[in-house]
């Protein structure tokens, strides 16, 4: 279930503006110091590293304001002087969790062809959700505009566009690279996630249904899938099966990058 970090209605332009310097406080002073005349208990980095802890070990659900400050040994009044709430604590968790992929920056020396630079930004992209499960919760169609969330778009659109693709299509096939990612490293973590809730691996999940297969899987309305279970098709397990899945369009996905690239006009 995807989390929509916002409440029913647009959020008025104050609160984006104080997300906004929140997230990229770095810039500019931290704007979450209390008001002038007390004394800081706490900094920004030390709540956020907190929420991200709770929400690693209980899940999103579990970080509350009060949860954190408990966390923290503060009240949970202190913590409404740094963050306005749950709402903007979670965008500055997940900008927090996608830094962590450190990708290399504009001009930092780069290993191996595009491809493998691709691969990079994959394998640190599924690192950061199997670390963090919770990341799948939130939405990326309305992205956290913080230096994480920018960091993976530029490292992706400067591979696209060194290839020589129109700007058009440079943008289309990072999105689409980082879509494709994010929806499988997504998958994953929900599966690592239920084995840990349940305490059941996936494939003894499946195990545990096996008379479903005796008792209702009709061969005759799924000749295909019969004919590759016979042939060794599935004869990995479910995680080796989803590791395969993800390979295999990742490759198939940049296959049809580089065949544009040597297109003419591509």
């Amino acid at each position: 279930m995807t989390v929509d970090r916002r409440p029913a209605g647009h959020s008025s332009s104050e609160e984006v503006d104080r997300t906004l310097a929140l997230l990229w406080r770095d810039r500019g002073g931290d704007p979450a110091e209390p008001a002038r005349g007390r004394r800081p208990t706490l900094t920004l980095d030390q709540i956020v590293a907190a929420a991200v802890a709770v929400a690693d070990e209980d899940g999103l659900a579990a970080t509350s304001m009060h949860r954190v400050a408990r966390e923290l040994g503060a009240g949970t009044m202190t913590l409404y002087t740094y963050v306005a709430g749950k709402i903007e604590l979670i965008d500055l968790m997940v900008d927090e969790v996608l830094l962590e992929r450190r990708l290399p920056a504009p001009g930092a020396p780069r290993a191996g062809d595009w491809r493998a630079q691709v691969r990079l930004y994959a394998e640190r992209t599924r690192d950061a959700y199997l670390r963090h499960p919770w990341l799948r919760e939130t939405s990326r169609v309305r992205p956290v505009l913080g230096p994480g969330q920018f960091a993976g778009q530029e490292y992706l659109l400067s591979i696209m566009d060194s290839l020589g693709l129109p700007a058009r299509e440079a943008v289309a096939a990072a999105n689409c690279v980082s879509g494709y990612v994010d929806a499988n490293a997504a998958v994953e973590a929900e599966s690592r996630h239920l084995e840990r809730s349940t305490g059941q691996s996936d494939d003894a999940w499946w195990i545990q249904r096996s008379s479903f297969w005796d008792t209702y899987f009709d061969i005759e309305a799924h000749p295909t899938m019969n004919r590759v279970w016979l042939a060794g098709g599935f004869d990995r397990g479910t995680r080796e099966q989803a590791g395969d899945a993800c390979e295999f369009g990742l490759d198939r996905l940049l296959d049809g990058i580089a065949e544009r690239v040597g297109r003419p006009g591509g």
